[in-house]
């Protein structure tokens, strides 16, 4: 049997190890979600329709975005640069599995063991105090495979980010840039729909409106999913691909730091 399933399974037994944690961070997402949810509702009662909305929508991508947030990891990077900095990664690298591959399992597993801790709070919440849009069988499919390929999205970008440490031989100074890119162009701070057009269109093609936006398109039954989960299947595959060159371009370029 492949390695990887096993290390996807461990990493979901780790997120399970810390249910008081994740219901605490569960409730929290539900708290912020509903300031969110105040905030868009003030935001369409002066500007009804706006982006082909309405307040219902707005208040739905609120709470579903709040329970994306912790299984896409909207905040934080890959433990893989802490072992990068330390020079760790040298034992990572002679493992007889790919660099990329054991990362990429070990994020799925912690995706899927935070998306069934985390997501039930601000769902619940969002559900008793304003009511959600609730799609049907065929629209919640279609939802389950933007949300995997939004998971795939975001590993490939916070891989890169991790693998530019080989370089740069610390992450506090991208590791920010990468944080104000992601909530800005992802629709985690506003939907993007709110942007002006010019704007909104540029955000529209980045990788990071795959994150949080599609997923909550998908949902809402806004635009065409097709589409959408074919933008968000080109832009995983290109930044995996990436990925995958950019790791043989650091084995060369490797320096084992500290120790």
């Amino acid at each position: 049997m492949s390695v990887y399933p096993w290390i996807a399974w461990f990493a979901l037994r780790r997120q399970a190890a810390y249910l008081a944690m994740a219901l605490a961070e569960g409730l929290t997402n539900a708290f912020f979600g509903l300031l969110r949810a105040f905030i868009l509702i003030a935001l369409w009662r002066e500007r009804p329709a706006l982006g082909g909305w309405d307040a219902a929508d707005a208040v739905t991508f609120s709470f579903v975005t709040q329970a994306l947030l912790g299984a896409v990891q909207v905040f934080g990077g890959l433990d893989l640069t802490a072992r990068i900095r330390s020079g760790d990664v040298a034992v990572d690298l002679y493992r007889p599995v790919s660099l990329q591959g054991w990362w990429l399992a070990d994020d799925l597993g912690r995706a899927t063991g935070t998306l069934l801790l985390r997501s039930g709070p601000p769902l619940l919440c969002g559900a008793l105090v304003f009511g959600l849009r609730v799609p049907g069988p065929g629209r919640i499919a279609l939802f389950a495979a933007s949300f995997v390929l939004a998971v795939l999205v975001s590993f490939g970008l916070r891989y890169l980010v991790a693998l530019s440490v080989f370089w740069l031989h610390d992450d506090r100074g991208i590791q920010p840039i990468a944080l104000v890119l992601t909530l800005f162009f992802s629709g985690m701070t506003v939907p993007l729909v709110v942007f002006p057009d010019p704007l909104r269109a540029v955000a529209g093609t980045l990788p990071w409106s795959a994150l949080v936006q599609v997923p909550g398109e998908v949902f809402l039954g806004r635009g065409n999913a097709a589409g959408a989960l074919a933008f968000q299947a080109a832009w995983a595959a290109a930044l995996l691909l990436a990925g995958a060159a950019v790791t043989g371009a650091a084995r060369r370029r490797l320096v084992v730091q500290g120790g």
